[in-house]
C-alpha cells in the first residue's frame, strides 16, 4: 500500500477554552487569573466601585468633595494600567504609558490636611458610621486597605511602581478624614467603641 497518513490534528480549542485560568497583562503576557497582578487589579477595581458608591451618596448630600472623588476614581484607573504593566515584562513604550508619578501623591496630602483642620480632634476609636456618605467612605478606606496589601508585594517584586503602593496609602487615609468630614457637615453621629464588660 502507500505511505501511511498523517493523523488528522485536533481542532483547536475554542478560545474561550484557551483563556480558562489564564489573562494577559498589558505587556502580553500571560498569567494564571490567580496572579498578584490580577489580585491587585480586582482590588483597585472594587475600591474604585466602593467609591463610586460612596461618591452617590456623597452628591445625593450636595457635598463639594465629589469632584475629589471623580479624580480619585481616575487616578486608581491610571494605577490598574501601572498594575497591569509588570516591569519585568515592560518594554519602554508600556512604562512611558503607563507611569505613575508622586503627584497625586502630593495632592491628596494637601486635601488631607485641608479637611484634618476642620474636625475636632480624635479622642476615641470611631466605628465606621456616621450617616450613608460617611458609612461607605469607610466601606472604601477597608478595601483601600485590602487594595495596598495587595500592591505591596508587586512592588517589593519590582513589578509595580512604589508610587502606586504610596497613593493607595495616602488615601486610605484620605478616605477616612473624608468619612469624618462628610458625618460633621451632615450633622451626623459617629459612633464610638465602647469595650464591652468582661
Amino acid at each position: 500500500g502507500g505511505p501511511a497518513l498523517s493523523p488528522t490534528p485536533p481542532a483547536p480549542l475554542p478560545s474561550r477554552a484557551l483563556s480558562q485560568g489564564f489573562s494577559s497583562t498589558f505587556t502580553g503576557e500571560r498569567r494564571p487569573k490567580s496572579d498578584g497582578v490580577f489580585e491587585a487589579l480586582g482590588a483597585t477595581d472594587e475600591l474604585s466601585s466602593a467609591i463610586g458608591l460612596a461618591r452617590e451618596f456623597c452628591s445625593e448630600k450636595g457635598h463639594a468633595f465629589v469632584e475629589q472623588l471623580h479624580r480619585v476614581q481616575c487616578m486608581l484607573q491610571d494605577a490598574g494600567s501601572n498594575i497591569a504593566t509588570p516591569l519585568s515584562s515592560a518594554r519602554q513604550a508600556h512604562l512611558k504609558r503607563t507611569s505613575f508619578s508622586e503627584k497625586p501623591v502630593l495632592e491628596l496630602e494637601q486635601w488631607i490636611d485641608k479637611y484634618s483642620e476642620e474636625l475636632p480632634p480624635l479622642r476615641a476609636f470611631i466605628l465606621p458610621s456616621g450617616g450613608r456618605s460617611s458609612a461607605a467612605l469607610h466601606v472604601s478606606r477597608a478595601v483601600c486597605r485590602r487594595a495596598e496589601r495587595c500592591v505591596v508585594p508587586l512592588v517589593q517584586a519590582g513589578e509595580a511602581d512604589p508610587n502606586v503602593a504610596k497613593y493607595l496609602n495616602r488615601l486610605s487615609d484620605y478616605l477616612f478624614v473624608l468619612a469624618r468630614y462628610a458625618a460633621m457637615k451632615e450633622g451626623q453621629e459617629e459612633k464610638i467603641y465602647i469595650k464591652s464588660e468582661p
